[in-house]
């Protein structure tokens, strides 16, 4: 069909036709379907049942990467800003008026976050009851992001020595709502550096953790979700003394 032809013209042709395909795809693309950009309606409640039902603690694993949820037209909670922050991802000014709240810190320069989780047994879950008293009896306060921390005494303004969230996003113990609350576990976090040497923040947060877990019958997970033992204990202490010594080489550096 094309002998003949010079390879100039064949390559005008197949030139031509790609940008008739380019333009069929775009114009089947510029369509819009029956119904897109539209919002479902969410679906309606019986009367008596709850609105949602809370994930299992694998649930949570298995979506830990995940976004879950449409995003569209929610605001953003402060641990998801948190999550961004740590990856370096752009976040928007939120600076609310008036005084900080107790927990939140200073700045959000950090540059290591240590976490343990505290999970309910198999079959069971917390009750937002028993988790506002625990976190009371474990000396921690309630506050900024709606969730518990643990603050240094006689100095708040410092910010938290380290915090407790709902494994449940958006991560928060909303009080009013607290009666109902049912979670499959918390978590423990730290962010790096605070008020305090982070050796020194461990201290208080592993006991705080065993503290509640005593009180709440649940387990302790590192980081990785797997059973915290004493050799795990031992690693991260040993990495936080690791961490200490160079923050201090660098302060001693930036204050030359």
């Amino acid at each position: 069909m094309f002998e003949g032809l010079s390879d100039t013209a064949l390559l005008r042709i197949a030139i031509g036709v790609a940008a008739l395909l380019l333009f069929a795809v775009i114009i089947f693309s510029s369509r819009r379907r029956p119904g897109q950009g539209r919002r479902a309606a969410p679906p309606a409640r019986e009367p008596g049942k709850a609105g949602r039902q809370e994930p299992t603690l694998r649930e949570i694993m298995e979506a830990d990467a995940q976004t879950g949820g449409d995003a569209a037209g929610v605001e953003q909670s402060e641990l998801d800003l948190l999550e961004k922050t740590l990856a370096g991802e752009p976040v928007p000014d939120r600076t609310p008026a008036g005084p900080p709240a107790p927990g939140a810190r200073p700045d959000e320069n950090f540059d290591k976050v240590v976490s343990l989780y505290l999970a309910a047994r198999a079959g069971q879950a917390f009750h937002g009851p028993d988790l506002v008293v625990a976190a009371e009896k474990a000396g921690l306060v309630y506050g900024h992001m709606n969730i518990f921390h643990r603050l240094v005494d006689n100095h708040p303004e410092q910010g938290p020595v380290f915090s407790v969230a709902n494994l449940v996003k958006p991560g928060s113990f909303e009080m009013a709502g607290i009666q109902d609350l049912r979670t499959p576990g918390i978590s423990f976090f730290m962010a790096l550096p605070g008020p305090l040497p982070a050796l020194d923040a461990w201290d208080a947060m592993l006991p705080t953790a065993q503290r509640m877990a005593e009180l709440l019958d649940g387990v302790l997970l590192d980081e990785e979700r797997n059973a915290l033992g004493r050799q795990r204990i031992a690693h991260i202490r040993e990495d936080l003394r690791n961490y200490d010594r160079k923050q201090t080489k660098w302060d001693l550096r930036t204050t030359r």
